[in-house]
């Protein structure tokens, strides 16, 4: 201290403390030709003592004039020092570093004027204070005061040219810093933070872009920044970086893809839209980096599918089949298990085109990776059950395609239709809206006799009747009107003449059983007019209910219909389908004279000949064969067998069908309906009387008087049939 003092007249550091801007100038000014003579004389410790004696007197002092006459004397025995100064400045830098966050704006200005010129002096030596240097900038971009925001602003363009010109800068030991600043929210501070990336990113001696995943979340942060100065030059930035990455053989995509997908679902248009445009990029680019992370990029590409920006929907569509297109094997990292779960997520997605392209990506995984697949199907099975449910028919139609694709497998077949069943029986909607589109559809998609096979084993031992009836009653209605069962009945047309033709009736009359109006529907189809006739005939009175005669409504339209032409035909030749006017006029028995298919119907049979039968022909018709009809019109080389006779029991057998048996079969079933419906009616009357009583508990006395001067019930019962109880 005495050596700094013994230097520097004591009338110089009383200026240099003074209020006055000028007496502190010209103050520094002789401090600087005291140093200057000292450098030129060797003498660095009287020199450390000056500066020294500046920092502690005068920069750490508790008076503002003498901090601020510090930081110009440290300044001006920088100049003074000139190319000497680097070895001093682990004493000159800090003082005026920590002046930075001085309470009075005219010291921290001060301060970054005072920086500014020892800078000028040393230039790239201060390399080494550059992190301190530029955390204080970052502050000070910030400050409240306009003219500490200027000389700051000032400071900062020199640094930069410093940096720039420096061979000795660290990115490695910069990079840390950057990264923790890159979450601050000023708007001066971004600007400040992405005008530092962009100097960096333009010198060649620096690699930016290999620690682009350090700032990356930063930039694409500021994309929503309020300010719209920001966002372009982020934005700028950015694109300048993705350039970059195209023309690099080298890239780290991996910890960039785990930032953009989640900046792709950022809240912010503009964010969305840069982050979609990168991946689309990254997928183009990236190769086998990629392939651990599909999963996740498709988590954030298919919801932007359905974005409601155009622009997003566009590169998202186009990322979307690009990354569908690559053909990656779980040995090089592709996680079939992953990209599945994120397809089941989006099939919940409320946005249509998403759910649409998340069942493309399991068709795909289908056709690619079957055995993969179907080891978890388990995991998805449900998922896409529920999807038969869905309000949008294209949708549906694609879960289908991947039900069927699954179902090619015999035991995933069952299980399809199984649950499937299952599935219309918990959610009567579903069968109701949806079931004709779903059954139609797995006909084209799977084989049409397997499917309708397959459901009517399953449905001939239902337990809920109810529901049984009404499914059997929707099938027979999809089999009777759908062009795409239009095989199906050709074959059910030869059920009397071809052995395919038998098994099929065969196989679709036990669960026809649970329906009247199916199984005739069914024998009309099958051309069996007989058997038809005998099933009208065996039905009573508990089976023809509201729901019968609306069922046989629909089959007195449907008979007006091309697909039933054949049978509209067959009526010009009476003599020799006698069993199918009887048929019809059964049914035309059944209906209410005042109903409007009781009028189609009557109007369709007065249109039949009424010519008489000849003799020969009406006693063959009635007592020998009534299948003739169906021998006469047989092709060459057919033969039907026969058992029993028909005018005892109708136990013949043509081609091997008893339908004395299957009639037994029906018989059973409808009692079975009948009981069912019986007991639910007493089930339903016993808790209707249950709740009437307790309603009625204060009134039991007076009706109990009331009750024993009524004739008793026996008494009543003595009554002829023709006395009426009054």
């Amino acid at each position: 201290m005495a050596d700094a003092l013994s230097a520097i007249p004591a009338s110089v550091l009383r200026n240099l403390s003074d209020k006055l801007y000028e007496k502190r100038k010209n103050a520094a000014l002789e401090i600087e030709g005291i140093v200057k003579q000292l450098a030129a004389a060797g003498d660095h410790d009287k020199i450390s003592a000056v500066i020294s004696l500046l920092t502690t007197e005068f920069t750490y002092s508790a008076q503002a004039n003498h901090r601020k006459g510090g930081l110009i004397g440290l300044a001006a025995a920088t100049v003074g020092l000139s190319t000497e100064a680097a070895q001093h400045l682990e004493q000159i830098v800090p003082p005026v570093l920590s002046s930075f966050s001085d309470q009075d704006g005219r010291v921290r200005y001060y301060a970054c004027e005072a920086l500014y010129n020892i800078a000028k002096v040393v230039r790239g030596d201060f390399i080494i204070f550059f992190n301190q240097i530029f955390d204080a900038l970052c502050k000070l971009s910030a400050d409240s005061d306009a003219n500490v925001q200027s000389a700051a602003h000032l400071l900062d363009r020199l640094v930069k040219d410093i940096v720039t010109e420096s061979d000795q800068f660290s990115i490695e030991e910069f990079i840390p810093l950057l990264r923790e600043r890159m979450n601050v929210l000023n708007p001066y501070v971004r600007q400040f933070l992405v005008g530092w990336i962009t100097v960096l990113d333009s010198v060649p001696d620096i690699d930016m872009l290999g620690f682009l995943p350090d700032f990356l979340d930063g930039l694409f942060n500021m994309l929503s920044d309020s300010s719209h100065e920001i966002r372009q030059q982020a934005d700028a930035a950015l694109s300048e970086f993705l350039q970059e990455i195209k023309n690099s053989p080298s890239v780290d995509y991996g910890r960039m893809a785990e930032i953009l997908v989640q900046r792709a679902g950022s809240g912010d248009e503009f964010t969305r839209l840069t982050a979609v445009t990168w991946i689309n990029e990254f997928v183009k680019l990236g190769g086998d980096q990629l392939v651990p992370y599909y999963a996740d990029i498709l988590g954030a590409i298919l919801p932007c599918i359905s974005d409601k920006e155009e622009k997003i929907r566009a590169v998202a569509r186009e990322t979307n089949e690009e990354l569908r297109a690559i053909k990656a094997e779980p040995a090089e990292g592709f996680d079939v298990g992953a990209i599945l779960s994120i397809a089941k997520r989006q099939l919940s997605s409320e946005w249509e085109a998403t759910r649409i392209e998340a069942l493309h990506w399991i068709s795909a995984l289908l056709e690619r990776h079957r055995p993969e697949v179907l080891s978890v199907l388990n995991d998805i099975f449900d998922t896409l059950l529920k999807g038969l449910s869905d309000p949008v028919d294209e949708v549906v139609l694609l879960v289908l395609e991947v039900h069927a694709c699954i179902a090619k497998d015999p035991q995933h077949f069952r299980q399809l239709v199984v649950f499937l069943v299952h599935n219309f029986r918990v959610d009567k909607n579903l069968l109701e809206k949806r079931g004709a589109l779903i059954i139609r559809r797995l006909c084209v998609l799977l084989d049409a006799e397997r499917v309708y096979r397959e459901l009517s084993t399953i449905l001939e031992g239902e337990a809920d009747l109810d529901f049984a009836s009404t499914m059997v009653q929707a099938l027979n209605l999809i089999l009777l009107t759908s062009s795409e069962l239009s095989g199906l009945r050709d074959l059910l047309k030869q059920s009397l003449v071809n052995a395919a033709g038998k098994d099929l009736f065969v196989s679709l009359y036990a669960s026809w059983c649970h329906s009247p109006m199916a199984i005739i529907s069914l024998c009309v189809l099958a051309q069996t007019y007989q058997h038809a006739s005998a099933v009208i005939q065996s039905l009573v009175e508990e089976d023809i209910n509201v729901k019968f005669l609306v069922q046989l409504d629909k089959l007195i339209r449907l008979l007006e219909t091309p697909i039933f032409a054949y049978l509209r035909l067959q009526l010009l030749d009476p003599g020799r389908y006698t069993w199918l006017l009887k048929a019809l006029y059964g049914l035309l028995m059944l209906l209410p004279q005042q109903s409007a298919a009781f009028k189609i119907l009557r109007t369709r049979l007065k249109t039949v000949p009424s010519y008489s039968l000849g003799s020969e022909q009406i006693k063959r018709t009635s007592s020998g064969n009534p299948y003739s009809q169906i021998l006469h019109h047989m092709p060459s080389g057919s033969q039907i067998t026969e058992d029993g006779d028909i005018s005892r029991d109708m136990g013949s057998v043509p081609n091997g069908i008893n339908f004395a048996a299957r009639l037994q079969q029906f018989e059973q079933m409808q009692r079975q309906h009948r009981m069912h419906a019986k007991s639910q009616l007493q089930s339903q009357f016993r808790n209707n009387s249950t709740s009437s009583k307790e309603m009625q508990k204060p009134e039991e006395p007076s009706r109990s008087m009331s009750d024993s001067n009524r004739p008793s019930s026996r008494s009543s019962s003595r009554r002829g049939p023709g006395q009426l109880q009054l």
